[in-house]
């Protein structure tokens, strides 16, 4: 009877682990540990014409401001409802706020100026001459000036927010990207043909250190943690480069997703994003200031290269698009009529 016993029981055993074998491969893989629980929370259909390309979100007036080729949409950064319009923006890339002036800025790379508008009623004010084809724009709260990033001009246009007269230009020596500042009076800004990046007195409109980005290629979109002074340059090759703001040194190179347009960083929860026309974001966790961890690659929609956060909700806002296949000698195939979005991420 024992040895009976004991062959049921290794019997038993040996079909009760195949049982759970088997479970085991049937079951859905269980996250990678430390992801950072990002994923798409909401598309929202917005439809409408023109293509895109710079996007901005006022977390405090719960706006977001969406660039769109001659015109700038803007959402309810709560209900995602669209509630207004500015018109004949043309050429438009980016938005910038002056929250304590109760003014916004357009650049209009077509028409070569800024259109200046009333953050309440939507309804422009004026518009501001420029050099040729300024792209990205901001606000620097020091001296309440506005800048603009000029493409074909290869400089800087810094604009008198109180009066909309133009202060003076900045020769950058290259197309410039985009800017951040660090609220202390001065701005930094990529350069993407030379490769390096630019840091400039607001003031007195001069350039104070020119460093260069290596490894990094072609720098578009730039983001900045204030309390530790690191700047974060998206590049060709996927490639993120992480500099010290202070003595311009390369501290951290991360692979990114491939071909990046905006970067973005989020204090609140201590993570550097890089967003990406092949469909992905990625999330960069910073463990401490030089050392850096990417967490993931999070699944978003194929030409979602820009972005904003709502510093509010952390809710991060992509617009994107379906398109055709290109043409022989296109470099992108048409925008397929409606089919427009915004993709939200979050958690």
């Amino acid at each position: 009877m024992r040895k009976r016993f004991t062959l049921l029981t290794i019997l038993g055993s040996i079909a009760v682990a195949l049982i759970f074998s088997a479970l085991a491969f049937s079951r859905p893989a269980t996250p990678a540990p430390g992801a950072s629980g990002y994923h798409v929370i909401k598309t929202i259909p917005v439809g409408g014409e023109g293509g895109w390309d710079y996007v901005y979100v006022d977390s405090d007036a719960r706006r977001v401001y969406v660039s769109r080729g001659t015109h700038t949409m803007v959402l309810d950064a709560d209900t995602y409802a669209v509630i207004g319009d500015i018109p004949d923006t043309q050429g438009v890339h980016g938005i910038a706020v002056a929250s304590d002036l109760g003014r916004g800025f357009t650049s209009n790379g077509r028409a070569n100026t800024v259109t200046i508008f009333d953050l309440k009623t939507l309804k422009v004010i004026g518009t501001v001459p420029t050099d040729a084809n300024p792209d990205a724009i901001l606000y620097e709260p020091v001296t309440k000036r506005v800048f603009t990033f000029n493409g074909r001009g290869k400089n800087a246009t810094a604009i008198n927010t109180a009066d909309g007269t133009v202060v003076g230009t900045i020769p950058l020596g290259g197309k410039p990207e985009f800017a951040v500042a660090d609220g202390k009076g001065t701005v930094y800004v990529n350069n993407e043909d030379t490769s390096e990046l630019h840091h400039l007195d607001a003031q007195s409109l001069k350039e104070l250190h020119r460093w260069p980005l290596a490894p990094c290629k072609s720098p578009s979109g730039l983001a900045m943690d204030l309390a530790n002074h690191r700047l974060f340059s998206v590049c060709d090759e996927k490639v993120m480069s992480i500099v010290n703001a202070d003595t311009g040194k390369v501290v951290a190179t991360p692979t990114i997703c491939d071909g990046p347009d905006a970067a973005a960083f989020d204090p609140s929860v201590g993570y550097a994003f890089a967003s990406c026309g092949d469909g992905n974001l990625t999330v960069i966790h910073e463990d401490s200031p030089d050392k850096f961890t990417v967490v993931e690659n999070v699944p978003t929609k194929k030409s979602a290269r820009t972005m904003a956060i709502d510093f509010k909700t952390h809710n991060i806002f992509l617009p994107a698009a379906d398109f055709d296949p290109p043409a022989p000698g296109e470099r992108r195939g048409k925008m397929k009529p409606g089919s427009f979005v915004i993709v939200v991420v979050g958690k």
